[in-house]
């Protein structure tokens, strides 16, 4: 197995866009698209004040995993949280683009994302739909598009619907995964429905853990650069399945769940219907304790 650039830094919680591509991918081979000199800036901030990124919050570029082709996009957190724009959209548009031309062995994205950028509003949600689109259309070319999923800003919104159009997820337990954050819907719904300042429901309900119990997520790995990296590589050889069956038996799933856990109120309730004994012990374990109790139990 070929060596990642930065074996020493080992959070991926805490690491930046470039760290984390700087150890996922084989030393030396990461080729950035559109760097840092080119300059490329959103039009939208500038007249509202608002401060601008020489990247606009993400990096794409290609380079090797395991001596393999690869094409990636990494989101930026600590730029407006991730959010997307018309210019941070179209980087990662044209990245998958490209490898309808280029045949990578895959497309990674390393999504960190509050959604969509609330200053730009129809550039950004235009921005979303055609990443949604390319993510399909580059499935369809026979090339698998996986996300990883372990950032501080979590992966919600557009960027979360868009996740969950690829074709694995892989997430840690710091990780979350959802349509609207924890904020949105309290502010929509009222606290009642859902307190964000609940640290604890928040990550027992959009946190990784309970993602992949769900089955949202595919893999579920610790809190470390070499941890996404390893199973990243293992997922290279993942074949994209757009047919009909593939989508009827994802409906089957989902009116499966419904029906067994519709009336749950918590991510506990869910927990103990999935027969896991002694389900409030689960946000305490490390991840492969977490991987042990619950070895035959997602849904």
């Amino acid at each position: 197995m070929n060596a990642p650039c930065n074996p020493h830094r080992h959070s991926y919680y805490e690491a930046g866009a470039r760290e984390r591509l700087a150890s996922l991918l084989d030393a030396g081979s990461f080729r950035e698209l559109l760097g840092p000199a080119e300059r490329v800036t959103s039009p939208h901030l500038p007249p509202l004040d608002a401060p601008v990124a020489f990247d606009d919050g993400v990096v794409v570029g290609r380079g090797q995993l395991d001596g393999r082709s690869v094409l990636v996009g990494a989101q930026e957190g600590g730029f407006n949280g991730g959010a997307v724009g018309e210019v941070h959209g179209a980087k990662l548009t044209g990245l998958l683009e490209r490898a309808l031309d280029e045949r990578p062995a895959a497309v990674l994205l390393l999504v960190e994302s509050g959604g969509v950028r609330l200053h730009e509003a129809n550039a950004g949600l235009i921005a979303v739909s055609e990443v949604m689109r390319a993510v399909l259309a580059v499935r369809s070319a026979g090339i698998p598009v996986l996300v990883l999923d372990g950032g501080q800003f979590g992966c919600f919104g557009g960027m979360g619907i868009v996740a969950r159009c690829c074709d694995a997820i892989v997430i840690s337990e710091e990780g979350r995964l959802g349509l609207s954050g924890p904020e949105v819907i309290e502010t929509t719904c009222g606290v009642e429905e859902f307190d964000s300042r609940d640290r604890a429901l928040v990550w027992r309900t959009v946190g990784g853990k309970h993602r992949y119990l769900l089955g949202e997520a595919d893999v579920l790995v610790a809190d470390e650069l070499a941890a996404f990296r390893e199973a990243a590589i293992r997922l290279l050889d993942t074949v994209p399945d757009l047919s009909l069956d593939a989508l009827d038996a994802e409906h089957g799933r989902l009116a499966a769940r419904l029906e067994r856990f519709g009336t749950c109120r918590d991510a506990l309730d869910i927990w103990s219907a999935l027969g896991i004994g002694q389900p409030a012990r689960l946000p305490l374990l490390d991840t492969d304790e977490f991987l042990t109790a619950t070895a035959d139990r997602r849904a």
